[in-house]
């Protein structure tokens, strides 16, 4: 409950920092729908020439390119402003400002950052799924719906925990943007199946970059396309994940000397 109190404090925060400059919603507005329209246009000529896309249908892929959005919503809203803030903060030794107050520090770092402008991914990412889930009619149940629910929630914290050991590094080495813009430009590659990809890239985007497990999992189970293994395997990779990053958070911090020290 106080993770949920603290979420809603910087989102309220966030939300009247941004409201000041109420232009942005209608240039992210406009930057979002032009992106959406892209990628259904893309789409659109792919499925002009052929029928399927590696094993994949137009409603199916559709919904694909929904959660792409959706997931891809989160971290721009969320995850990636916190994250460069953290690493800004390191840098400049204003870490302290977290470090000394009352509460958990990864919590504060987490969840301090909004750009709430781009909200709109989700809700455009949101429409576009709909609109699959409705092509697809019948053939997803409302099991399905909740075990994708579940895996994308799965998904999330599995992008959460890598992006954090990320910005962590910082405590050691001195800049760590760039790996973060790669990794933004290997997530691109999510708006595709990974069946079209060669084995070697299928098996970088899935265990080193968690693309397949932040995009490609949660799609294929509300398709009907996901061996129960990999839901298992999902959820106990989110698991291990927020664990992981949680100790190498600690091992940071140990390593952390801000204007304070």
């Amino acid at each position: 409950m106080r993770l949920f109190q603290i979420l809603y404090v910087y989102l309220r925060l966030g939300l009247q920092n941004e409201l000041q400059y109420r232009a942005n919603f209608f240039v992210q507005g406009f930057l979002s729908v032009l992106e959406v329209s892209a990628g259904l246009a893309e789409q659109h000529v792919i499925f002009s020439q052929t029928d399927q896309l590696g094993g994949w249908k137009p409603a199916e892929l559709r919904a694909l390119l929904g959660v792409f959005f959706i997931v891809g919503g989160f971290i721009n809203m969320l995850v990636a402003p916190s994250m460069r803030r953290l690493m800004e903060d390191v840098r400049l030794g204003t870490l302290d400002f977290s470090l000394t107050k009352p509460e958990d520090a990864q919590a504060l770092v987490s969840v301090r950052q909004f750009e709430i402008w781009k909200f709109t991914d989700i809700v455009l990412g949101t429409a576009v799924l709909m609109q699959a889930l409705f092509s697809l009619g019948a053939t997803v149940s409302a099991e399905r719906l909740a075990l994708f629910s579940v895996t994308l929630l799965a998904g999330m914290a599995i992008v959460y925990s890598f992006w954090l050991m990320l910005a962590t590094c910082t405590f050691w080495f001195v800049r760590m943007d760039n790996i973060l813009y790669i990794f933004q430009s290997m997530y691109d590659a999510g708006r595709w199946p990974l069946s079209i990809y060669p084995g070697w890239l299928r098996l970088l985007l899935t265990f080193l970059v968690p693309v397949a497990f932040a995009v490609t999992v949660p799609a294929e189970m509300l398709v009907g396309r996901l061996d129960p293994v990999m839901v298992i395997a999902s959820f106990g990779l989110a698991a291990f994940m927020l664990v992981l990053s949680r100790w190498f958070w600690t091992v940071g911090i140990r390593h952390y000397s801000g204007a304070s020290a």
